[in-house]
């Protein structure tokens, strides 16, 4: 009984540990989307209700290196911040494992476990190497606004809120939806000891989650990049779906929607466009 109490308790002990760094993660993440992610802008100026958003004459603006850096930590800490509250539930059920697993070393850290944050946080950042490359070829066709950050074109934006709704339905998107709501599953095929096993799990388990959710944020393409209406969406979106009872049902549905929102908006531009 003694041994089930220690163990109770350190078990506890983890978990307020590894939240409570989740937590400062995820706030420091967010405070810096709110300050407008090193861009020098206004999240604000960039954000509106409007879908699709106002369409403002663009020009193709010349990227230095630097301003490639910038971007891309906009995106990766975007990501930090959307993702993390969405990755917490696999996270926590590791450090449960992990400290089962040494349950005879009560001084046994909680540094694996953020090993494999570590990790899922830099399976996202390869994702946002990507979204950067795709932001600047997207600015430079002039399909992207280049202070906005928001599509100018409605095919654009409409063609992708298609594919966005039928890649909800894919085989391969339900086959990434199972893996992130079944964490149990992972853990018994994948787990690995120490901080270098579980970064390597993480990083694993970081590609499923883009595998789940890539096109998702591909659609900040069409209503912004910055735009927080947008942001919190997505990320309130992608919690539910992985962790709602009816997940799989929830992103079906919304698939449809996203398909038939398409529709309406390319609709609306070859009215415009014949008229």
């Amino acid at each position: 009984m003694s041994e089930q109490t220690t163990t109770e308790s350190l078990l506890r002990r983890d978990r307020m540990i590894v939240i409570a760094g989740l937590a400062l993660i995820t706030a420091i993440a967010w405070w810096w989307v709110l300050a407008g992610a090193g861009t020098g802008m206004s999240t604000l100026g960039m954000t509106t209700w409007r879908f699709p958003p106002p369409i403002h004459k663009t020009m193709m603006m010349g990227w230095s290196f630097g301003y490639a850096v910038i971007m891309f930590f906009m995106w990766w800490i975007m990501m930090i911040a959307m993702m993390t509250p969405s990755a917490t539930p696999m996270i926590l059920l590791y450090a449960r494992v992990h400290r089962h697993a040494h349950k005879d070393k009560p001084d046994s850290s909680v540094a694996p476990t953020f090993s494999f944050a570590l990790g899922y946080l830099i399976a996202w950042a390869a994702f946002s190497l990507v979204a950067t490359l795709m932001q600047w070829g997207l600015e430079w066709a002039g399909l992207l606004h280049a202070m906005k950050m928001w599509s100018v074109s409605p095919l654009f934006s409409g063609s992708l809120l298609v594919v966005a709704g039928l890649y909800q339905l894919s085989p391969l998107k339900n086959v990434c939806l199972d893996h992130c709501r079944s964490p149990i599953h992972f853990l018994s095929q994948e787990f690995r000891p120490g901080p270098l096993g579980a970064l390597r799990m993480g990083w694993k388990h970081g590609l499923f989650c883009i595998g789940c959710c890539w096109f998702l944020m591909a659609l900040l393409f069409a209503g912004g990049i910055m735009n927080l209406v947008w942001i919190a969406g997505l990320a309130i979106f992608v919690l539910v779906e992985k962790v709602a009872p009816a997940g799989q049902w929830i992103a079906r549905g919304a698939g449809a929607m996203m398909i038939a929102a398409g529709a309406w908006v390319l609709w609306q531009y070859g009215m415009g466009a014949s008229a």
